[in-house]
């Protein structure tokens, strides 16, 4: 018997150490099917007319870039970035792996994101999520990283089905 009690407790994990995140070009079978789980998920959570989801074909457009974030060989995670001007960008396609959850391996694409902005010279940067319960924990995640509730965006308009987010870089 070991002296060490400590020893049956839950280990907290460190994603940031071992989380890997690429710029992704959006043709692996992992990534495809993160992104038709994540559409899904967001037709089962809000109107038809308030889904603001990319799919494939929209995410590799020119004004967005795509990164995936890895754990060794299994995919943890993705996130975009659009620009909507040389000066604003949009936070596009956040999520997590079903069974990574609650890991912070939201907050690190997050944190990466917001790096990546800042790079860029933006000096805002928006985001669009659902309104339900479903998306209270994204809308804490966000306010957690300085993002606060404001008016639409871009081409959006008012709809209480969604929260827009935005935060000065």
């Amino acid at each position: 018997m070991s002296s060490d009690i400590g020893e049956h407790l839950p280990r907290p994990t460190a994603p940031a150490a071992r989380l890997r995140i690429a710029l992704d070009d959006l043709s692996g079978p992992e990534v495809a099917a993160l992104l038709t789980q994540h559409l899904a998920e967001m037709y089962e959570n809000s109107p038809e007319d308030s889904v603001h989801a990319l799919d494939l074909d929209a995410l590799r457009r020119t004004d967005v870039t795509f990164w995936s974030a890895w754990e060794d060989d299994e995919l943890a995670g993705c996130g975009a970035l659009k620009q909507l001007d040389p000066t604003h960008g949009e936070i596009k396609s956040m999520r997590t792996a079903t069974d990574r959850t609650g890991r912070g391996i939201a907050s690190a694409l997050l944190d990466h994101l917001i790096t990546e902005a800042r790079a860029r010279n933006y000096q805002r940067l928006s985001l669009e999520t659902g309104a339900s319960d479903y998306f209270a924990p994204a809308q804490r995640l966000y306010a957690r990283h300085g993002f606060e509730i404001r008016a639409p965006f871009a081409d959006y308009v008012e709809d209480p089905h969604s929260v827009f987010m935005t935060r000065t870089l």
